[in-house]
């Protein structure tokens, strides 16, 4: 397939692109060396490879676009043009085929298996398009190869880009609704607000557990009619911030209010996630009771926009 060329801006040396850095195209802490420009079999090796990714873990928009499939390559098996509003083309190759981990070629290039987008939609940055496998000739080895072509053209080392890359939290598309599970060790609390060191998150529809980059701090807002732990309670109670101490520190949960997706909500920033249910295993757990003049400002709507409240995450899906 012919990349054809575009007037968009073109990234920059410095890793951006229109002066900003690019998703990056995987969910989950997974490491990459720079093997651009590797001597191949077929010739040099035109993208990155992001390797050791298991099976059907969520490919992302890098930016918002428009994305093409491509099917007919033997090497590159299932494989997803992402035409960015930067005028920046994406590739993504060897996507999913299987139904199953065992490598059987089953279930082809289709929505649903190495797509989760239809082929020509238009996608929001961060949004998941697709699914990492190890069609075409990476039979075995569940990988994701990356290239990045600026202006249509002919393709540059996608390293320094995905090195100011932003790992996101969780994929989505913006507006859409969602809820979050976030899992990690509580550091601090009050003020109607909890942090915790994330290692990892599920989100729905459609996520599963998931590890963080490193152990990411994520501060969620507590909603003033949350279900906390008991050990918690206390500490999101308070009016100031306070640091929890590690050795009295425990893994909990936390459950975000059903709400609709922002650019804010998918990088985890302070604020933007709203928790309706803190818990921990064998952990019993009360009404938060927030009081109005704790959280301040951070009111639901502030926060996320309108919403409907549901039944926390664990009873809708049996977890």
């Amino acid at each position: 397939m012919v990349l054809a060329a575009s007037s968009g801006a073109a990234p920059s040396g410095s890793g951006l692109v229109d002066g900003k850095p690019i998703v990056f195209p995987l969910i989950g802490n997974y490491a990459y060396t720079n093997n651009y420009g590797d001597p191949r079999a077929n010739g040099r090796h035109a993208g990155i490879d992001i390797e050791n990714v298991p099976w059907r873990t969520p490919v992302v928009a890098a930016e918002a676009g428009r994305v093409r499939w491509w099917t007919t390559s033997a090497r590159a098996g299932c494989m997803l043009y992402l035409y960015g509003k930067s005028g920046t083309t994406y590739l993504y190759i060897h996507l999913n085929n299987d139904l199953t981990e065992a490598s059987e070629d089953s279930g082809g290039c289709t929505l649903g298996v190495a797509y989760a987008v239809s082929d020509g939609e238009k996608v929001t940055a961060g949004e998941q398009i697709g699914y990492a496998g190890d069609s075409g000739d990476a039979e075995g080895n569940h990988h994701l190869h990356f290239e990045l072509h600026p202006d249509g053209g002919s393709d540059v080392n996608p390293f320094p880009y995905l090195n100011a890359a932003e790992r996101l939290l969780f994929p989505g598309r913006i507006g859409a609704a969602f809820s979050l599970g976030v899992r990690g060790v509580p550091v601090a609390g009050g003020a109607g607000e909890l942090e915790l060191r994330a290692t990892s998150v599920r989100w729905w529809p459609g996520g599963k557990w998931t590890p963080v980059v490193g152990e990411r701090p994520v501060t969620l807002a507590v909603s003033k009619t949350a279900v906390v732990d008991t050990m918690l309670v206390g500490t999101i109670q308070g009016a100031a911030r306070r640091l929890i101490l590690a050795k009295t520190a425990q893994v909990v949960t936390a459950y975000t209010s059903s709400a609709r997706i922002t650019p804010a909500a998918l990088r985890g920033e302070p604020g933007a996630l709203l928790a309706a249910r803190v818990t921990r295993p064998g952990g019993t757990t009360v009404a938060a009771a927030v009081p109005d003049d704790t959280i301040a400002e951070a009111t639901d709507d502030v926060l996320l926009g309108p919403f409907a409240p549901v039944a926390p995450p664990e009873r809708r899906y049996g977890i």
